[in-house]
């Protein structure tokens, strides 16, 4: 049974109205709840009562749509992308993922750091699946990182760190074929591919890094699937040169595998004309070929002359003749222990120098009365006594003319470098000047 509490109407207002109870107390309570002709001072009677059953099937609607709103949002949540390595090259660097799964949730941005700074955003993140960072130093570190952020939050990929590869490493060359007219060529080219463990393929992919062709013409089945004639330009002909892909001819794959490193692709563009491939090829093949080398110490040590003999006979026609004459007769060699390069042979003899002898007029023999002369004629014995082919001529001497200098001009002091100058006292006096005579 309801129980029933009696007010006075207070204030009567438009929306709202006052009720005092018995005890004073006030209350607001809708006006338009009141039953019509309600005025102030009036009294009336309330009853308010307790409905059980429409709590209850209000309270199970409740629970219900919790379990909905879990079912929907609460066990399927986004998962983190999967960052991995396509390829790498020496300036280069592509990164591939699956798809993006989400849930229920939406997307807000998919971004790339590189280093742990933000690079770009990845453009149509639901289709696109792989990028490539460029512009890379050669043989250095990097680290990549995507970064997926949704309505039910932020979910970063796996860190994965790279190093680009050094000039001499050729595998991350990835090329598409175009159109060859030497079946043979294109043949060397794919082997070549094979032996530096490089990819190729027929379409341009996110990891093309050079478009291979002989001409700009179709690439196989290019023109006929996209409807061209005959001699158009082919359709990834046409790619390569929107995407910026170096487009070389099939003689580079086979100067870097001949080289063994990245050869610049400045003399191998289309209507340029490089090296023959068959000298390459066979180059690179006769590489292969070669039988290991042996080992060093089992192979003796070439005999190196220490010296030329045809620049002594040029110098000396009498020391060309004795050292025609020694060929002739061999000497007996002297067996060794062990010879060591650099070392200099006890044979070794220099190419004697000749004496100028001056003309008549200006030259004067004098006695051999000082000592000068008589070393001299101890060389000349010393000369003769190791066998020495060369005649020693006696040392002239040249009297040069008396000549008469004058003495030098006295220099006067600066007398602010000269302290003694100050002192007007003081006198200098030179010494006399003497002659000297030099003859």
């Amino acid at each position: 049974m309801a129980e029933s509490f009696t007010f006075t109407v207070g204030k009567l207002d438009a929306g709202m109205a006052i009720l005092i109870g018995e005890r004073a107390h006030l209350i607001e309570f809708p006006s338009l709840l009141l039953p019509p002709g309600v005025s102030s001072g009036s009294i009336v009677n309330i009853a308010v009562h307790r409905n059980t059953a429409e709590e209850k099937r209000q309270r199970g609607e409740f629970w219900d749509l919790q379990r909905d709103i879990l079912d929907a949002y609460g066990k399927d949540v986004p998962q983190a992308p999967e960052l991995r390595v396509r390829n790498i090259t020496q300036t280069s660097v592509a990164l591939e993922w699956s798809n993006l799964e989400l849930a229920t949730a939406k997307l807000r941005s998919l971004d790339l750091y590189r280093n742990g700074q933000r690079l770009s955003t990845i453009p149509s993140p639901f289709t696109n699946t792989s990028i490539r960072s460029s512009s890379l130093e050669v043989n250095t570190e990097y680290s990549f990182q995507l970064i997926l952020r949704t309505t039910a939050g932020t979910y970063p990929s796996n860190l994965i760190r790279v190093r680009t590869h050094t000039i001499f490493d050729t595998s991350g060359i990835s090329v598409c074929f175009g159109q060859i007219d030497d079946p043979k060529m294109l043949e060397y080219a794919k082997q070549a591919l094979s032996d530096m463990r490089a990819k190729w393929s027929d379409k341009i992919q996110i990891e093309t890094t050079h478009f291979v062709c002989s001409s700009p013409a179709v690439t196989p089945g290019g023109a006929q699937a996209a409807g061209n004639s005959t001699g158009a330009l082919g359709v990834e002909y046409q790619r390569a040169l929107q995407l910026s892909i170096p487009v070389v001819q099939p003689h580079w794959v086979i100067a870097c595998l001949t080289e063994k490193k990245m050869v610049p692709i400045s003399g191998y563009y289309l209507g340029i004309t490089p090296r023959p491939v068959s000298q390459q090829f066979s180059d690179s093949m006769s590489l292969k070929s070669q039988s290991p080398p042996t080992d060093r110490k089992s192979t003796p040590t070439p005999e190196v002359p220490l010296h030329n003999n045809s620049n002594n006979a040029n110098t000396n026609p009498e020391s060309a003749r004795s050292s025609s004459s020694s060929s002739e007769s061999p000497e007996p060699v002297t067996p060794r222990s062990r010879r060591r390069n650099g070392t200099m042979n006890k044979n070794f003899k220099f190419p004697p120098v000749p004496i100028p002898v001056p003309p008549e007029s200006q030259a004067k023999p004098r006695p051999s009365t000082n000592e000068g002369d008589s070393a001299v004629a101890t060389r000349a014995t010393a000369d003769d006594v190791r066998g020495t082919s060369v005649t020693p001529q006696p040392r002239v001497h040249v009297q040069p003319p008396s000549v008469e200098i004058p003495p030098p001009t006295p220099v006067e002091k600066d007398s602010r470098r000269d302290p003694r100058s100050l002192d007007t006292d003081s006198t200098e006096e030179l010494g006399e000047t003497v002659e000297v005579d030099l003859t």
